[in-house]
C-alpha cells in the first residue's frame, strides 16, 4: 500500500496528495455518517495570518470538484481551493499536542502558530 494517493490541480497539473492516515482517520469520522458523505477541504479567508481551513462533511460532489479517493473514502476539494492548495499533502498527525489533520502546503509563506491558518 502507497502512503500517498495524488490528484492533479485542473488548472496547474500540480498534484494533491492525500496520505493513508489521513484517509484511516477520515473513515473514522464517516463511520457514524450517512452513505456517501465526503470530507470537503476548503480555503477560506480569514484566520490570524489571511486564509484558514475549512474542514466540513458533504454529500453533493459538484462537477468542478477535485476529489481525492483512497481505501473506500473521499476527500473534495473546490476548484478555487485546489488553487491554493496545489502540491500540498493532506495528512493527519496524532502527537503530544493533539491530533488533527495537518495540510503541508508549499505555498504558504507564513502561518500562524496552531498550524490552521497561512498566507501566500
Amino acid at each position: 500500500m502507497t502512503e500517498t494517493v495524488t490528484a492533479e490541480t485542473p488548472t496547474t497539473g500540480t498534484p494533491i496528495t492525500l496520505t493513508a492516515r489521513a484517509a484511516k482517520q477520515v473513515a473514522r469520522i464517516l463511520e457514524s455518517e450517512d452513505s456517501g458523505t465526503m470530507l470537503r477541504v476548503a480555503v477560506q479567508g480569514g484566520g490570524c495570518s489571511g486564509f484558514q481551513y475549512g474542514f466540513t462533511l458533504d454529500d453533493l460532489r459538484n462537477d468542478d470538484d477535485l476529489a481525492l479517493e483512497r481505501d473506500g473514502v473521499t476527500v473534495l476539494i473546490d476548484a478555487v481551493s485546489a488553487e491554493y492548495l496545489a502540491g500540498s499533502e493532506i495528512d493527519y498527525v496524532d502527537d503530544l499536542i493533539g491530533s488533527a489533520f495537518r495540510i503541508n502546503n508549499p505555498n504558504a509563506t507564513a502561518s500562524c502558530g496552531c498550524g490552521t491558518s497561512f498566507s501566500i
